[in-house]
């Protein structure tokens, strides 16, 4: 998605037309694993224009907030109250620009790239929670403009307004296949498995319903350690996989930390031994720690790939967390329990009796723990 229209200067002088954000290339080594169109950026999200825009408003809320609080404060003014511009350097821009940011979109990553003089602005190319922007800001570091907006573009904007529509032709089956693609600690990975559990439970054994890993991971070490223990307890001991990851998502204190990964094995009784002795196998036959190690392998350079279910991945074109596969059918069901179970009863062939059952029409939050509400239904991880 572009956005190259920079905002007006005082004295309506155009700015110069900015035209950046090149699609992300592809980590050569992986060409072949995901050669199916460029792992589908666009498609991983049929929703990308929308979430962007989403993104895009909430920066740009903060940046109103920033402008009224002063919390990029500028240099001052002369005495007769014209604004008087000091230029800071693009090293202190970019270390004000990432600790503002980070303070906004907490528990995503957030990095401040190439800064480039542009007369009166700085540009600034941005990636936020793995998604990059093509960002400006005023050369005394007052304002941040978090992306250029083509006020001319009326299609774009009706277009970034509208929420995902779901799915169409879900084929019907008398037991659906439910596959929700997941980072382990992707907050919209783990909101999405929270609003899913309540639907699985209420339809109990009469759907197939696995949660997968994407084939990369963006959120370090932790992650993939998680993954090999989840991927281990649903293959081993797949009656206490459910009731792990409801205990591990109400872990708000340490977001998912081994501590309370260990305490519900714990507490589930499950069995240490075999656990332990499936991740040793996995490990090996997946390359986890080796891929891990070893950052020649990684997704363009950056995020290790994780290769449980790289078929799968392939199969369906996933590119980030979460992704919900109904039947072979991606769906864009939203993230609170009963669209859930509405989006799963519409694929049976005769919806059971449960489907009548009233669950929950609040998201919840994104992250862990069970204890806030949210509304992001389109958001996600993904390169």
């Amino acid at each position: 998605m572009e956005m190259d229209e920079t905002p007006k200067k005082e004295d309506n002088k155009k700015e110069e037309h900015h035209k950046v954000h090149d699609h992300h290339k592809i980590h050569e080594h992986n060409k072949e694993y995901m050669e199916h169109k460029e792992h589908k950026h666009h498609k991983t999200f049929e929703t990308a224009a929308w979430t962007l825009g989403i993104i895009a408003v909430v920066l740009a809320i903060a940046l109103v907030a920033a402008i009224v609080t002063k919390g990029f404060a500028g240099s001052g003014t002369t005495g007769t109250g014209t604004s008087v511009i000091k230029a800071i350097s693009q090293d202190e821009l970019r270390t004000k620009t990432q600790a503002y940011l980070q303070t906004i979109v907490q528990g995503q990553n957030v990095s401040v790239g190439a800064i480039t003089d542009e007369g009166d602005l700085y540009t600034m190319k941005l990636n936020i929670g793995g998604r990059p922007y093509d960002s400006y800001a005023r050369k005394d570091g007052s304002i941040l403009f978090p992306s250029g907006l083509n006020m001319n573009d009326q299609a774009a904007a009706q277009a970034a307004a509208q929420p995902p529509a779901q799915a169409a032709n879900v084929p019907k089956t008398d037991k659906p296949v439910i596959e929700l693609f997941v980072m382990s600690h992707c907050p919209y990975g783990t909101q999405a498995e929270k609003g899913i559990l309540p639907a699985i439970r209420t339809l109990g054994n009469k759907t197939d319903f696995q949660v997968k890993f994407v084939y990369y991971s963006m959120h370090g070490e932790k992650e993939v350690k998680e993954e090999l223990t989840q991927y281990c307890i649903k293959t081993e001991q797949s009656a206490k996989y459910l009731s792990y990851l409801a205990c591990f998502l109400n872990d708000s204190a340490g977001q998912g930390s081994a501590d309370a990964s260990n305490a519900c094995i714990a507490n589930l009784g499950i069995d240490t031994t075999k656990l332990n002795a499936c991740k040793t196998t996995a490990d090996a036959q997946f390359n986890v720690t080796s891929n891990y190690n070893d950052k020649s392998t990684w997704l363009s350079g950056q995020f290790p790939l994780i290769n449980f279910y790289k078929a799968d991945n392939q199969k369906y074109s996933v590119g980030g967390s979460p992704t919900l596969i109904i039947n072979g059918v991606e769906s864009s069901a939203g993230r609170d329990s009963a669209s859930y179970l509405k989006a799963i009863c519409d694929s049976f062939t005769t919806a059971p009796s449960e489907c009548q059952t009233q669950l929950s029409a609040t998201p919840p939050g994104p992250g862990f723990g069970y204890d806030s509400v949210g509304a992001a239904n389109a958001a996600g991880c993904g390169v």
